[in-house]
C-alpha cells in the first residue's frame, strides 16, 4: 500500500498547485474572499457567488499560479456526508489531482446539521474521505488508473496559531488518515479475488499487519483446531484443499497509570469463498463470494486501527478463516456436526456456513476470555439484504446500551444500523428432533432473525452481545468501479464504538 501523510503549511506562504476547498449552502463566504486574496488571475468574489455548492457539485478554477478545486457540500450536512462527498470527488478527479495537494477548510464555510460538530470533527472526516477516495479496485498490471496523492497539506489560515486549535487540527487530520489507512486495508483484502487470499494466505496478512502495528497475534492450526474440538469451523473445510485456521489478535492500551480497561472482542466472520458447498449457489449469486470474508477484513483494520490510534481498551479480536467449496468429502444436508462448545448441529443447509464458523468463534470467547463487550460482523444472510438493501446493516442484541450506542455511532459515520428483534418466539425456527439446534429454518422468512438467534444459543446468554449482519453494506456498487466492489464500510462504525467504550 502506497504511504500516505499529512502535513501543514499557512495558506499565504503556500505554493501548492492545487487546492480543495469544501464549501456548503447558503455559508458566508466573506471571510473566504479575504482568505484567498492573494491568488492573482480570477474574479474570487463573482466566483464565490455563482457557486452554489450543490451536494457533489463542483467547479475547477485556474489562477495565475495554479488551480482550487471548490467542493459543495449541500445545505447542513452531517459528517458522514462530508466524508462520502470528498470521497467521490478524490476517486472522481484523481486525473486533475496531484502528488501533493493542499486543503483548506474554513469553519465560517460549513455549516453542518449538527450544532455538536466541531471544526476539528469536519478536519478528520474530510482528511479520512479524500484519502479512501485513493482506493484502487484494479488488479491490472498496466493501464490502471492509480491515485497520484501522497501527501495532504492542511492549509492553516492564522500564521501565528501554533498552540491547542493547531495540534487539535493535526491530530483530527492524523487519525482521518489512519483510519483511511486502514479502510483501504480492508477494502483490498475484500477486492482481491479468493485465488489470492486462501486460508493460509489471509492468515500471512494477518501475521504481518499484527508485526508491523505492534498487537499479537496468535494462528491456530488444523491440528490444534482438531485437538481443541473445532468441530463446526472443521466440518465447513472439508470441501476445501486449504486448511481452516483461526486466529487470535490481542491489543492492550494499559498503562502504569490505568485501572484494568474493558474487554471488548471482536469476531469477523471469514469465508474466503463461498460456494454455498453442496446447497450450491445459482452462479450469479456465486461470482461475489469472494466478499463473504467482509467481517474479517472489517475486525482485522479496526484492529489495526486501535493500535496506531493507542486506544485505552483490551481488544480481542476473532477470525476463523475457511472456504465453503464442494468435494467429496463435504459436509451434506441432514448431517449432525459438534462445535467448540460441545453442542450438536444439524446441518439443514451448507450454505448457511457462516454461523457455523461464528458459532465456535463465539464459543472459544465466551469461554477463554470472557470479555465485557462481544461484538460480530459477518456477511450472514441474504434477508438482511433484502430488508435494508444497502443503506444499514441488521443489529441484534439485547443489551439495550449497546444498541443506543452503535445507532448513534452510525448516524454519526454514515454507517447505519438498524435493531431487529430477538424474541424467543423465534427458537422454534431452530429447534431440531435430532440435535441440539439446526442451522437453517428452511422458511423464506424472518432468515437474518433466525440466523441472530443461532449465533445467541452459543453466547451463553453473554449480557452484552450484538451481532451486525453487513451483507449489504460491506460489498456493493460503489464509485470505485462498474462492478460491485467493497464499500469501506464498518471500519469507522467500529472504531469510534470503541472509543465510545473506553469513555464508558
Amino acid at each position: 500500500m502506497k504511504k500516505f501523510r499529512v502535513i501543514s503549511q499557512h495558506l499565504k506562504k503556500s505554493i501548492l498547485g492545487k487546492i480543495i476547498i469544501p464549501i456548503t449552502q447558503d455559508s458566508d463566504r466573506d471571510q473566504l474572499v479575504e482568505s484567498l486574496s492573494h491568488l492573482n488571475g480570477f474574479d474570487i468574489l463573482r466566483t464565490l457567488d455563482a457557486f452554489e455548492a450543490k451536494q457533489g457539485e463542483f467547479w475547477r478554477i485556474l489562477h495565475d499560479s495554479g488551480e482550487i478545486f471548490l467542493v459543495g457540500l449541500g445545505k447542513n450536512p452531517d459528517l458522514g456526508t462530508i466524508y462520502k462527498v470528498l470521497r467521490k470527488f478524490s476517486n472522481d478527479q484523481r486525473k486533475n489531482l496531484d502528488v501533493e495537494i493542499g486543503l483548506f477548510i474554513q469553519d465560517a464555510n460549513i455549516t453542518t446539521k449538527n450544532s455538536s460538530i466541531s471544526f476539528t470533527d469536519i478536519i478528520e472526516y474530510a482528511v479520512n474521505g479524500i484519502f479512501t477516495g485513493t482506493n484502487l479496485v484494479s488488479l491490472q498490471s498496466e493501464g490502471a488508473d492509480i491515485h497520484p496523492l501522497e501527501t495532504l497539506v492542511l492549509l492553516e489560515e492564522d500564521e501565528s496559531d501554533t498552540g491547542s486549535s493547531y495540534e487539535s487540527s493535526m491530530s483530527s487530520a492524523k487519525k482521518g488518515l489512519i483510519l483511511a489507512e486502514s479502510q483501504l486495508s480492508a477494502m483490498h483484502l475484500i477486492n482481491i479475488p479468493s485465488n489470492w487470499k486462501n486460508p493460509l494466505q489471509f492468515a500471512d496478512t494477518v501475521k504481518d499487519s499484527a508485526e508491523k502495528w505492534g498487537f499479537h497475534c496468535e494462528i491456530f492450526d488444523e491440528l490444534r483446531l482438531k485437538d481443541e474440538h473445532f468441530d463446526a469451523l472443521l466440518a465447513v473445510n472439508r470441501g476445501s484443499e486449504h486448511p481452516a485456521r483461526f486466529i487470535v489478535l490481542q491489543y492492550d492500551g494499559t498503562t502504569d497509570s490505568d485501572e484494568e480497561l474493558p474487554l471488548i472482542a471482536l469476531i469477523g466472520k471469514g469465508v474466503t469463498y463461498d460456494t454455498g458447498g453442496l446447497s450450491i449457489k445459482p452462479s450469479e449469486s456465486m461470482v461475489h463470494m469472494k466478499c463473504d470474508m467482509g467481517g474479517a477484513a472489517v475486525v482485522l483494520a479496526a484492529t489495526e486501527a486501535a493500535a496506531r490510534l493507542r486506544l485505552k481498551i483490551r481488544l480481542l479480536t476473532a477470525i476463523p478463516l475457511t472456504d465453503n467449496l464442494v468435494d467429496a468429502r463435504s459436509i451434506k444436508p441432514g448431517d449432525i456436526i459438534g462445535s467448540y462448545a460441545g453442542k450438536t448441529i444439524e446441518v439443514i443447509d451448507t450454505d448457511a456456513e457462516g454461523r457455523l464458523i461464528l458459532a465456535d468463534a463465539i464459543g472459544w470467547v465466551v469461554k477463554n476470555a470472557s470479555p465485557d463487550y462481544m461484538i460480530d460482523l459477518a456477511t450472514l444472510t441474504g434477508s438482511a439484504v433484502r430488508t435494508f438493501g444497502p443503506h444499514a446493516s441488521a443489529m441484534f442484541t439485547n443489551n439495550k446500551n449497546l444498541s443506543t450506542l452503535l445507532s448513534e455511532t452510525g448516524e454519526i459515520t454514515g454507517e447505519r444500523v438498524w435493531p431487529l428483534p430477538l424474541w424467543d418466539v423465534y427458537k422454534d425456527d431452530i429447534r431440531s428432533d435430532v440435535a441440539d439446534v439446526r442451522n437453517f429454518s428452511g422458511k423464506p422468512v424472518a432468515g437474518s432473525i433466525s440466523a441472530a438467534k443461532f449465533l445467541e444459543y452459543f453466547t451463553e446468554e453473554h449480557p452484552a452481545w450484538v451481532h451486525l449482519d453487513v451483507a449489504g453494506t460491506v460489498y456493493g456498487d460503489t464509485e470505485f468501479g462498474k462492478q460491485k466492489n467493497a464499500t469501506g464500510y464498518g471500519v469507522r462504525l467500529i472504531v469510534e464504538s470503541l472509543i465510545k467504550l473506553s469513555h464508558s
